[in-house]
């Protein structure tokens, strides 16, 4: 159905890029502070990252099988579809869309500006073009330098794809190949840094201290505690290894699809994960716990170039990030139209995203998508006890890290169901592992998904509300294409 319009232009380093550059954003140089908080210890720190990098690297391989078995564009709307009903596929969809693709553009385009800020002052989230406008008594919208950089950032990356395939992946690898080389610079400092706050981190990596404890009396000092603080701190490093899947959404334009897309799921995530643990190795080489945990403004990578070179880590740390936000956007723009473009396929979406430009790409729905992330840029919280402007994106992300986590789930057990349902079908790649790994998969998330419903609900059960809102919306395009799928 999609081959007759889409260009197969994509060889395997393409979607290893494309695998690669989505998954690196800001997160990496981020995140280890909160986690570092939550577990307690250096040695828990990076057992966190490495439980995140078998869980990626176990997923990544169940997936490798669904890809070869159905290289169609669309890639997890699609394995969804057809394991457990239409409207499952759907509401993978329409969370893909609302919150977690687009969501995800506008904070990794908002992040992108607020480190140029740091090179250009003027670039600043209070610098306001157009002050807050209140819409209700929470929400508001707003037009700072930083968001205006956001959504330029978001502008000429929706134009650049638009443009076909080829400008897509030339930015895709190019950047991707940057930020790669940055990142391994990153583990490089780290070890040229080694001090003496690394060797007692070291010395003493499995005592907890300095903790944020998950409840009042539950703490990583326990057995349960420490399960749960690990659970919780996969929140941080799953969503910064988030994204591998995208290549999925674009096999409908990858040459040799049943090979190179299983290929680059698993070449992807392996060299992605490998530089995140040994960058959290180089923090803690360098910096005490105490400085991870409390870094400025959680940037952990930053600090520990300033460690290492006071008087420019900061604009070093700024220019990597920039690179790697610059390529995950586009990332993420490029494969997130292609899911789109499969649900318009089947009735499922807004008609214009079924069709494809002059340039054999889906033009129509990355239009779609980049004009929602800039609206996602602009929309702003507001908390009136306080007076403080917050970002809409930022509590949206939050609440759909575990709804996205079921997700994965569910489609890694498609993995099961359909070899159940059509034994027959070719399948020239098999998972890795089978049954085992796929299953341990499973049954991981499905412990930090309960462990995430019992001690952050506020964040869990609001965004499962995100994705039923999808019920009503389903059937208004079942009855709007007449009932009939393609």
């Amino acid at each position: 159905m999609n081959r007759a319009d889409l260009q197969p232009s994509l060889g395997l380093f393409d979607s290893t890029m494309i695998v690669a550059g989505s998954m690196i954003g800001a997160g990496i140089f981020i995140v280890s502070a909160d986690m570092a908080r939550q577990v307690g210890s250096v040695g828990w720190l990076l057992a966190s990252w490495v439980i995140t990098g078998l869980l990626t690297i176990a997923a990544a391989l169940s997936y490798g099988e669904l890809a070869a078995m159905m290289p169609r564009a669309g890639g997890q709307y699609v394995y969804l579809r057809e394991a457990w009903s239409p409207i499952c596929g759907f509401l993978y969809g329409w969370t893909l869309f609302m919150v977690i693709q687009t969501g995800t553009v506008a904070a990794v385009g908002v992040g992108f500006a607020r480190y140029l800020g740091i090179l250009w002052p003027r670039i600043s989230e209070n610098a306001y073009l157009i002050p807050p406008i209140h819409v209700t008594g929470h929400y508001a919208i707003s037009l700072s330098t930083a968001q205006l950089i956001g959504v330029s950032m978001i502008a000429l990356l929706t134009w650049g794809n638009a443009r076909g395939i080829n400008y897509g992946k030339l930015i895709q690898n190019t950047f991707t190949s940057a930020k790669l080389v940055a990142l391994l610079g990153v583990i490089v400092v780290g070890a040229v840094g080694w001090s003496l706050a690394g060797r007692s981190n070291f010395t003493n990596m499995w005592q907890p201290q300095g903790y944020t404890p998950v409840a009042p009396g539950l703490t990583p000092a326990t057995a349960f505690g420490l399960l749960a603080a690990l659970c919780i701190a996969q929140v941080g490093s799953l969503f910064s290894s988030d994204g591998w899947n995208g290549i999925t959404f674009t096999a409908g334009e990858v040459k040799n699809p049943r090979r190179n897309v299983p290929l680059s799921l698993a070449l992807g995530t392996f060299i992605v994960i490998a530089l995140y643990v040994g960058a959290n190795v180089a923090y803690t080489a360098v910096l005490p716990l105490a400085k991870i945990q409390h870094a400025p403004s959680d940037r952990v990578a930053g600090a520990m170039l300033e460690a290492v070179f006071p008087s420019a880590g900061a604009a070093i740390m700024a220019v990597v990030i920039m690179i790697s936000a610059f390529g995950c956007m586009n990332g993420l723009l490029l494969s997130g139209a292609r899911a789109y473009f499969a649900m318009a396929r089947d009735g499922l979406f807004f008609r214009p995203a079924a069709a494809v430009n002059r340039a054999h790409v889906p033009g129509a729905a990355l239009m779609m998508q980049g004009a929602w992330a800039a609206f996602l840029v602009l929309a702003r919280t507001y908390d009136p006890s306080t007076g403080a402007f917050g970002n809409l994106y930022s509590n949206l992300l939050d609440y759909v890290v575990s709804a996205d986590l079921l997700f994965y789930i569910l489609t890694i057990a498609a993995v099961f169901r359909l070899r159940r349902l059509r034994p027959e079908a070719e399948r020239p790649y098999r998972a890795w592992g089978y049954p085992v790994v796929p299953a341990l998969y499973i049954l991981s998330a499905a412990v930090i998904l309960a462990i995430l419903f019992v001690y952050r609900p506020a964040t869990t059960f609001p965004g499962l509300v995100i994705v039923l809102i999808g019920v009503p919306i389903y059937f208004a395009f079942r009855r709007s294409s007449a009932g009939k799928l393609d």
